[in-house]
């Protein structure tokens, strides 16, 4: 194939598409954008000025006064910012202030592969590589759990279900882009996949959809 190669990864939230995508990214030469931080970072910054995340004129104002600094992935951990981040991406007026971040970062050179939530049907919806990954809710609260533990936390693990839940029913429900797989996308259910599996049936695919030969590099440490 000609042109930039973009690839897109959605999926719900502790999905594992961020990883995967970082992966695939590394595989294949290519810059990684993981959109969510974008939310993320608008999340945090309404949360800051004391205002509620829900507000779509303050949601907006944040989203637009945004720069390419704060998406700090460092700085956008936490339930309280995810929680925040889901429901500013809620807001139509939000995602379109965002779109020209998203499309500049993989227009910029040869291509880049993405993750979020809606990249591959509202983002690049001509992508030439779509990929939904999933688990069930029960085995992405147990990761999210486990991942907040090596860090030193104490996650309950039915607060961390129920607020998954929550994200994917706000995530899926909303009016404008909600979360769903692209028609035209590969769906890898991982909820009994290890990560060097997932990261393999992936980069087999793109591979064979694009002909590009990609390089296989050691397995992540964060599954």
């Amino acid at each position: 194939m000609t042109g930039p190669l973009v690839v897109t990864i959605d999926g719900p939230a502790a999905s594992g598409k961020s990883t995967l995508a970082e992966r695939l990214a590394d595989a294949l030469g290519l810059p990684f954008l993981d959109t969510g931080l974008l939310y993320r970072a608008v999340g945090r910054r309404v949360l800051e000025t004391g205002a509620d995340p829900s507000d779509a004129k303050e949601a907006l104002a944040a989203a637009t006064a945004l720069t390419p600094g704060e998406v700090d992935a460092a700085r956008l951990r936490g339930e309280e910012i995810g929680q925040a981040a889901s429901k500013v991406a809620a807001f139509p007026a939000v995602r379109e202030a965002l779109l020209p971040f998203q499309r500049r970062f993989a227009h910029g050179g040869e291509g880049a592969v993405l993750a979020g939530r809606d990249t591959g049907t509202v983002v690049f919806p001509d992508a030439a590589v779509k990929l939904f990954v999933t688990a069930t809710v029960e085995e992405r609260a147990r990761r999210r759990s486990d991942e907040l533990r090596r860090r030193g936390g104490r996650p309950i693990y039915g607060d961390i279900l129920a607020e998954l839940r929550e994200r994917d029913r706000r995530d899926s429900e909303r009016a404008v882009a909600p979360l769903r797989a692209a028609p035209d996308a590969f769906v890898l259910d991982t909820t009994r996949l290890e990560p060097e599996a997932t990261f393999e049936a992936a980069l087999r695919h793109v591979e064979a959809l694009t002909g590009r030969r990609a390089t296989r590099p050691q397995a992540s440490r964060n599954p």
